[in-house]
Formats: structure tokens, C-alpha cells, sequence
């Protein structure tokens, strides 16, 4: 599958693009583009797919992504209800790596900010008191004006680059396929999975929505991917569980079952593969906090 390549909108005043988002269908698509993203989610949730890592979005989650990294952030259902309680919220920033010249990056004073630029090619997370921080920075630079604006860019990248510890999401050898000439394939297989992932996806019907056949979709599925679509499903799953789990209305076994496993001692093992801790332990340390 081709990602949708995406050109961002510059004003022709300004050397990058800041702006503040507050639909849930702004660039919901698998998509990539030239442009390095900074994008902060101050309200919402959902599932994040970032080159071949899925896992859920939380409000305060700062992402860092490098030039042609493909992407998707598809918000939970519940953000697309009329009568909607909360309304999404995010300030996203796009930069070409050289929109203050060819040899920025290569000056001396600058290579700190070449090589987080390098590691954001497969996606930076960023959570916590640093994520605070960077969404300050980000809302300075949101309002600033002229060369401040730069200036502010420039401090933001700084505050991200002097992190003692990074969380990088895409995996090393994940490569995305620019040359497939479907463009609309993996949005519409993404779309189903999300749709219907509490349920048993039979293989002959995710391969129907994708147009292949059972075994060219598993071939398609990882090549692309770099996983199976059990895996990919499991992922998408657990992640669901962790949302369940914050909210703290259900138990742990009803939390299972909703999620789409059939099996809690599935369940079980696949969320302590995933998150390293058991389901108990998770919602314990989530309430401490």
C-alpha cells in the first residue's frame, strides 16, 4: 500500500507551519509527508500507528516524527458523536529539516538537533514532566511572532534533543512502501480492524476488504507492516484494554472480553507481553499515580 503523501499548508509569511486542530478527522488517514511533525494531543484519545508501532494516544502525549514516516492517528469513536462531552484538542507543528537553509543542520552548534531529527524517523514519544514542558513550548511558539517564532522552534528541539531518554516507536527495520500503487488498501484494512476488533475477523474477510486472497493478504499484511495481522490485531486489542483499564469502570475479566479476547489467560499473557506489566499491576500503578 502507498501512504497518502500529503502536502502541508504554509503561509507564505511564515518559513513552518503551527496550528491548533480540534476535529477528530484532520488527517485521519495513513499518510506521510516531507515535513518533520510535532504534534501534542491536549485532549482526546484513540490508537496511534506510527511506521509499524501501534499503541494508544493520551492526552499530554508529545510525538516527534522524521520526514516520510507514515502515520495515523484515528480518534475513538466517541469523538465523532454529535453530542460529543469533550471536544479533541492538539497543536500540530510541520518543518522542512532545512527550512533555515541547506547547511543549518550541518553547523557545528547544530548537531544535537541532526541527531534527534535522525532518531525522529522512526517516531519519538515523548510523556510525563518532559511531554509539560514541550506543550509549553509548543503553545510559546503557537503565539510568537517573526524571528521568535524561530527561536522558540529552535528551544522546543533543544528541550527534546537534552532528554535523558528517548522512547523510540517504529521499529529499526521498518521501511514503508512509497511504490505500491493502491493508495487506499491499508486505510481501508485499518478501518475494519478498528471497527471491528472486538469481535473474531475471520481471515477470507479482512483479506475481501483488502481485495486479495487469504494467503497474499498475510504476505501483503507483513511485508507492509512488519507483523502479522494476529499480532496487529492483538496490539490493537491490548491497547483498547489499557483505555478500559484507566477508566476504571470495569474489572479486570469483563475488561478481557470487551476488549475482543475470548480467553482470559490470553489475555493475561498478551498484555504483560506488551506492557510488561499483568492487567492487576497496570490498573494498581495507574491508580497510585
Amino acid at each position: 500500500m502507498k501512504p497518502q503523501h500529503l502536502k502541508i499548508q504554509t503561509n507564505a509569511d511564515q518559513s513552518f507551519s503551527v496550528r491548533k486542530d480540534t476535529s477528530p478527522n484532520v488527517n485521519n488517514r495513513w499518510h506521510y509527508h516531507t515535513e518533520v511533525e510535532m504534534v501534542c494531543f491536549h485532549n482526546g484519545t484513540g490508537t496511534q500507528f506510527v511506521g509499524d508501532n501501534i499503541e494508544r494516544f493520551l492526552p499530554g502525549d508529545v510525538v516527534l516524527l522524521g520526514s516520510d514516516l507514515p502515520h495515523y492517528w484515528r480518534y475513538d469513536s466517541s469523538y465523532f458523536e454529535e453530542d460529543r462531552a469533550e471536544e479533541p484538542h492538539a497543536t500540530v507543528i510541520h518543518f522542512y529539516e532545512s527550512f533555515l537553509g541547506e547547511r543549518f543542520l550541518h553547523l557545528p552548534e547544530t548537531k544535537a538537533i541532526k541527531n534527534i531529527l535522525e532518531k525522529a524517523k522512526r517516531g519519538i514519544l515523548i510523556r510525563g514532566d518532559e511531554a509539560e514542558k514541550i506543550s509549553q513550548q509548543m503553545e510559546k511558539i503557537y503565539i510568537a511572532e517573526g524571528l521568535n517564532k524561530i527561536t522558540a522552534l529552535l528551544d522546543c528541539l533543544m528541550m527534546v534533543a537534552g532528554m535523558p531518554k528517548i522512547e523510540i516507536l517504529s521499529s529499526l527495520g521498518f521501511k514503508a512502501d512509497f511504490r505500491a500503487a493502491e493508495n487506499d488498501r491499508m486505510n481501508n484494512i485499518y478501518n475494519f480492524a478498528l471497527n471491528n476488533f472486538k469481535k473474531k475477523i475471520q481471515l477470507e474477510e479482512i483479506a475481501a476488504v483488502a481485495d486479495l486472497v487469504p494467503n497474499s493478504f498475510c504476505r501483503y499484511f507483513k511485508t507492509r507492516t512488519g507483523k502479522t495481522f494476529s499480532k496487529f490485531m492483538v496490539d490493537i486489542r491490548v491497547g483498547y484494554a489499557c483505555k478500559l483499564i484507566l477508566e476504571n469502570r470495569l474489572d479486570i475479566k469483563q475488561i478481557c472480553f470487551e476488549s475482543g479476547f475470548n480467553n482470559f489467560s490470553c489475555f493475561h499473557k498478551s498484555f504483560k507481553t506488551i506492557t510488561g506489566k499483568t492487567p492487576k499491576l497496570y490498573q494498581e500503578t495507574h491508580l497510585l499515580v
